[in-house]
């Protein structure tokens, strides 16, 4: 089920599935890595909604209500659940490789 990402609470995981804002808004989301595929988690969101702060790559961001209007996620989880952020996680192994 995709929503938008101003539809998010605080603390939500999810996955940005396409980005529809257009001209040099478009071009700059693109740029600070919010791109199709990309996981993240909402931080906060201000008590009218506007602006929005996520976590994506490493760095947080903090987006117009309009701006996150434009972008479809489908959501993935919780803060707190245990699930990791990064798809490609590798399970850990002992200090000396065991399993």
């Amino acid at each position: 089920m995709e929503i938008t990402l101003d539809e998010l609470a605080n603390g939500s995981k999810a996955e940005i599935v396409t980005i529809k804002a257009i001209g040099e808004i478009r071009r700059r989301l693109l740029d600070m890595g919010v791109v199709k595929g990309t996981r993240f988690k909402v931080l906060r969101v201000a008590p009218l909604g506007d602006p929005i702060e996520i976590h994506i790559k490493g760095f947080n961001l903090s987006l117009r209500k309009e701006e996150a209007k434009t972008i479809y996620v489908k959501k993935i989880g919780e803060i707190g659940d245990g699930k990791p952020m990064n798809r490609f996680c590798r399970k850990r192994r002992g200090f000396h490789g065991g399993k």
